[in-house]
């Protein structure tokens, strides 16, 4: 996960990054860059080659060449598009959704259902008639008030399944 003053860090919210670090370093041969993981989070962010340098204080045609020889490549690769040209920098991002990297989010009006804002708490886990019964708490703030998600989430104890 990248640190908080590292550039492009809201691509952690959307994409699974650890995974695709992982699966684009198996492609490379090695574990990617500090350089390289910028670059594709620009990209999952939606910045253009052009936008990613400029965030960056670098060279636009520097970026993009960087990207050519390194991010572009490992991802064709991973993905078996090795044959296919890269038309736009969004495919990258199109590429790397459709092959189930970018994080499903569920969308219910007046909910923010984000994994930083949800609270979940495994209760007790069982065995019961051979099967692995695992109880949890889901907290899910229905209001702007960040104090009453602890009040919202004691308040799960009022409510029994059957």
């Amino acid at each position: 996960m990248p640190s908080s003053n590292e550039p492009f860090t809201q691509a952690a919210n959307s994409w699974d990054l650890e995974t695709l670090y992982s699966d684009l370093s198996s492609v490379k041969g090695k574990c990617l860059t500090p350089v390289e993981k910028r670059h594709l989070r620009g990209l999952l962010c939606g910045c253009s080659p052009a936008e990613i340098a400029d965030k960056l204080g670098k060279n636009g045609k520097g970026v993009e060449t960087d990207l050519c020889a390194t991010v572009y490549r490992y991802v064709k690769s991973l993905l078996d598009k090795s044959d296919e040209k890269l038309e736009n920098w969004r495919n990258i991002s199109e590429w790397l959704d459709d092959a189930g990297y970018k994080n499903q989010s569920i969308k219910v009006p007046g909910l923010d259902l984000s994994p930083d804002k949800a609270v979940v708490n495994v209760t007790n886990i069982n065995i019961e008639n051979n099967q692995l019964v695992i109880g949890i708490k889901v907290c899910i703030p229905t209001s702007e008030n960040p104090d009453s998600l602890e009040d919202e989430f004691n308040n799960l104890d009022n409510y029994k399944s059957n």
